[in-house]
């Protein structure tokens, strides 16, 4: 069995790696060659945390395994990410465990690689402002994978506590681009593409502030009960995701199927429009959504290319199991 222990993945998994395996797993869904389980997770009833499980099979690539992990919301105060994950792969012949993973930083990335793939499919070639909503530790991954997509002229961005905007601005200064701190108003009026990352229970965005021709990845909401845009901006936006199962119950489409202002037939997984299967965007006024709900398949993608790296660089353990 190998171990690649979570401090080692930063130095061998780059956002092209990692865009590259989330976007050819986008298309082997949509071919049929890959599928999710059903997700589980639940609040667990202690430190406010949700946990679950992740898990898929790629009968092309024969990667098969999950991941376990969830958020506990009070690791920031201990120097902790609130995210915590591992990935588990096993041997598609046998059955065999075959590695464990160190899960935060690939889901961090391989999160970001989704909106970003998004973005390259969706986004209007002119897209010029990039609009953030939400400024936790995730949103810094989302932004420099987004900016390599489109040639953006600056960001703009909102967050529910205002003192957190300094990783946008930190972050928009590393990678070139002016920041400012925007309404979520001004936002909506000036934003071309908008990442929405947060926790919220609560819309946030609403249909009247979003401007026709925006792409919007809406990359928080994975769980029963969460919610970042309204949905009547949902039924408004021709509509895109991950996977279609996962969107309408536990995405941001939950809330727009619930009120029956959207069907399950009016969603498009995003791997059709890779490839070549669906137009994707047919129109510079029309606003497109991604539905990020993040599955299983995205993890052991780029947990398997971490495995082949780090047996590559001598940086993986191996022990008998």
């Amino acid at each position: 069995m190998i171990i690649v222990p979570e401090k080692v993945i930063p130095d061998l998994i780059d956002r092209k790696t990692s865009f590259d395996a989330v976007e050819a797993v986008f298309g082997a869904m949509a071919r049929g060659d890959a599928y999710n389980f059903p997700v589980i997770r639940e609040n667990i009833g202690y430190a406010d945390a949700l946990y679950g499980f992740k898990s898929g099979f790629d009968k092309a690539g024969l990667a098969l395994g999950l991941k376990s992990g969830g958020y506990w919301p009070g690791n920031e105060a201990k120097g902790l990410t609130n995210h915590q994950s591992t990935v588990f792969l096993f041997n598609a012949d046998t059955g065999q465990v075959k590695a464990i993973v160190g899960g935060n930083y690939l889901t961090a990335v391989r999160t970001a690689a989704a909106s970003a793939v998004s973005i390259k499919h969706l986004a209007r070639e002119d897209s010029k402002v990039l609009g953030m909503i939400g400024a936790g530790h995730q949103s810094a991954f989302q932004m420099r994978a987004a900016a390599e997509q489109r040639d953006f002229d600056k960001v703009i961005g909102w967050n529910f506590h205002p003192e957190m905007l300094s990783r946008l601005a930190d972050t928009a200064a590393e990678i070139g681009l002016p920041f400012e701190e925007v309404s979520l108003d001004e936002l909506g009026a000036q934003a071309d593409v908008i990442i929405s990352i947060t926790s919220s229970f609560d819309a946030i965005l609403k249909a009247g502030q979003v401007k026709p021709g925006t792409h919007i990845a809406c990359m928080g909401t994975d769980t029963k009960g969460k919610q970042e845009v309204e949905a009547a901006l949902v039924a408004k936006a021709t509509v895109f995701t991950d996977e279609i199962a996962q969107a309408i119950t536990i995405g941001e489409c939950q809330h727009a199927i619930a009120d029956g202002s959207l069907t399950e037939a009016q969603i498009t997984e995003l791997g059709a429009v890779i490839n070549g299967t669906h137009a994707g965007r047919t129109s510079a006024d029309e606003i497109t959504l991604f539905d990020g709900t993040g599955v299983g398949l995205q993890d052991l993608a780029v947990a398997s290319a971490a495995v082949e790296l780090a047996l590559e660089s001598g940086v993986a353990i191996e022990v008998d199991f």
